[in-house]
């Protein structure tokens, strides 16, 4: 992502990711936290790691589309 574009997510997608970071804290750390503190940590994510994971994934989708753009101009006579 370029710029300060924020990813946003649909309600219950966040809610459903809010529910797997209680999850997590509780059967991996044995830490309970709430909703309020899920949401700020799901926000730490989407703030300071989502554009890296989002940008990764574009240059892996161009590196996929110029492969096949490279196999459709071998098929050229």
């Amino acid at each position: 992502m370029k710029g300060k574009e924020r990813i946003t997510l649909e309600r219950e997608k966040r809610e459903d990711m809010v529910k797997a970071i209680i999850s997590y804290f509780k059967n991996e750390r044995g830490e309970e936290i709430g909703q309020l503190a899920a949401g700020l940590f799901l926000d730490l994510v989407i703030e300071k790691l989502a554009p890296e994971f989002y940008n990764q994934g574009v240059l892996d989708s161009c590196a996929y589309m110029d492969e096949k753009a490279e196999d459709m101009r071998s098929l050229l006579l």
